[in-house]
């Protein structure tokens, strides 16, 4: 790529946004921030697109925006002849804006596009894609990054994100487009008046509540139980529909944390704005120490994961984790479910190959087929698939991954924080009709079944060098594999990028039946593991450390030693 002649290009050519044409001027002689911007594009893969929002084809503009939708368009046309997409935003800076640039690219290819008239949650989309049988869909959001990005997810017609085959063919697509003279657009007004562009009805969205309802458990639980909530939505998307959803189940007790109860793509009190993290839910804490509710839930911008915080035995709120809460759902749905005899046939649980292995232990217990796939919750969603295709879909009950996302039902393909708010309070109002708290419950899991300590780490890697230094990094691990980490010999080493098992006590080789993916796990003595993997989404890797001690304390300790030790291996200080 010839860095300077595209940064030329786009001189000449990026006039339409102001704020593309003025920053383009900003950086005109200084090579190392034009270098940022353009030394590549921004890849179209399994997540779509995410970047900084900025100019240039390494940042998020309405000409990568215009370039993505036209390789998606020209796919449709190769598959379908034509079609239909929904598209739909957060609240993102901009996110509104490249909703519309996509949607003209769309019309003017003859394809019928459904657009959202305000901003709604991730699922939502895809629910959307399902509802008016679309061929594909578009979801403006970067999650749960910071402010200055945004980001581009795709959608196939089964209402999961796009699978790596389908990806690859629209990145092939926009591969041989020209960002500028290749691009079709028609006047977006000019559309919406000829029905090539139809914002969707009110209505439809009442049909998606309808189907949230349907996942309840307990129905009318919450109504007796007089549950207290604080709820952020951290500025995003969920704010009206997971309100709704708890106002329907007798939910009313809520209070809202003011500063972050309305769209603002700033973020401005929580710079990063992902309930992984205490930052990000500090102004909830601070509202929970005022008002004692029972529960913090937290939605992140675009709705598809909630992080909850309970009242703990001092009156102080415990933060619980990604893990923890999926553990204690899965346990509230196939308890209950078993007690009153609604159990299906052959039960099926799903979870990321990051995700707790403590899940195993309760499908065990339950006779609850696991199923254990890549992380990215398209992959639950093509498990959910895979059984609609043999009418089995009834066995799905639960699926989750450690980062806050959780699906219960059919009706989307994706992570959901309405369904999952709904199931958390539900939860939180049937333990409280026995006496106990959600702090208990998780404690007295632990009790059951051994104290699993599961942390994850992140070590950023920014710019051209940082992708580099991660490539490096994996390679190294993979071409030397520790015989130990700590003092806690490895077993089993799953080499995801390979396909390849390999069990060190026997020596036996299997093929792991997952598409690849650059992930190794190396399983320890004691059920202990470490996961390593490069973020699809962020330049990060990530380290997923699984403890298992006598007691919380001592799986602490095996888990602060583990971290010690794995990252002497991966060369990180």
């Amino acid at each position: 790529m010839d860095i300077n002649k595209s940064y030329s290009d786009w001189c000449a050519n990026a006039l339409e946004d102001n704020d593309v044409a003025a920053e383009l001027k900003e950086i005109k002689g200084n090579e190392n921030e034009i270098y940022e911007r353009f030394y590549t594009s921004l890849k179209f893969g399994t997540a779509g697109l995410r970047g900084i929002i900025g100019a240039g084809t390494n940042r998020m503009n309405i000409y990568v925006v215009r370039q993505a939708t036209q390789g998606l368009a020209n796919y449709i046309i190769g598959k379908y002849g034509s079609g239909s997409v929904a598209i739909s935003h957060d609240s993102r800076i901009k996110a509104d804006l490249f909703m519309i640039e996509a949607a003209r690219v769309l019309a003017a290819n003859g394809i019928k596009v459904y657009i959202t008239k305000e901003l709604q949650p991730t699922p939502v989309l895809s629910y959307l894609v399902r509802y008016f049988k679309c061929q594909a869909g578009i979801m403006i959001t970067a999650s749960h990054n910071p402010a200055a990005y945004n980001g581009y997810k795709a959608y196939g017609d089964d209402g999961c994100q796009m699978t790596d085959d389908a990806a690859s063919a629209v990145y092939n697509e926009i591969s041989k487009l020209d960002i500028f003279n290749d691009v079709k657009t028609v006047d977006f007004e000019s559309a919406v008046n000829s029905g090539k562009i139809e914002c969707v009805d009110e209505n439809v969205y009442d049909t998606y509540l309808e189907k949230v309802m349907e996942q309840q458990v307990n129905p009318g639980i919450c109504k007796e139980a007089n549950l207290k909530v604080v709820y952020t939505p951290l500025n995003g998307a969920g704010n009206k529909l997971v309100r709704n959803i708890l106002n329907k189940i007798g939910v009313t007790d809520i209070t809202v944390v003011k500063e972050q109860e309305l769209p603002d793509g700033n973020f401005t009190t929580c710079p990063y704005p992902n309930p992984e993290i205490k930052e990000a839910l500090q102004k909830g804490l601070e509202l929970c120490a005022k008002e004692q509710p029972d529960l913090l839930l937290a939605t992140d911008p675009d709705a598809d994961r909630v992080g909850i915080a309970v009242k703990d035995y001092d009156g102080s709120y415990r933060l619980i984790t990604g893990n923890e809460n999926g553990v204690m759902l899965t346990n509230y749905i196939l308890s209950c479910k078993k007690a009153a005899n609604k159990l299906p046939k052959n039960p099926v649980v799903v979870k990321t190959i990051v995700t707790t292995k403590l899940i195993n232990k309760l499908c065990e217990k339950y006779g609850c087929e696991l199923k254990n796939v890549l992380t990215g919750f398209k992959y639950i969603g093509e498990v959910i698939l895979n059984l609609e295709k043999n009418h089995e879909e009834d066995r799905y009950l639960f699926g989750f991954e450690e980062s806050y996302g959780y699906l219960s039902g059919t009706y989307v393909r994706d992570k959901d924080a309405v369904v999952a708010s709904m199931l958390v309070c539900e939860m939180a109002a049937y333990y409280k009709s026995q006496g106990k708290s959600l702090a208990q419950v998780i404690d007295g899991l632990y009790e059951e079944f051994g104290y699993y300590i599961n942390s994850t780490y992140a070590f950023e890697f920014e710019g051209a060098a940082g992708m580099q230094k991660m490539s490096d990094i994996m390679s190294s691990v993979r071409n030397n594999i520790p015989s130990k980490i700590d003092k806690y010999n490895v077993t089993k080493v799953c080499d995801y990028l390979l396909k390849k098992e390999k069990d060190i006590l026997t020596g036996e080789v299997n093929d792991i039946d997952l598409p690849k993916s650059n992930v190794i796990s190396l399983n320890l003595e004691g059920d202990n593991a470490v996961i390593i993997r490069p973020s699809g989404t962020e330049p990060k890797i990530k380290l997923y450390i699984t403890a298992v001690g006598q007691d919380k304390k001592n799986a602490l300790e095996i888990c602060d030693a583990l971290v010690k030790s794995s990252k002497q291996i991966l060369g990180i200080d």
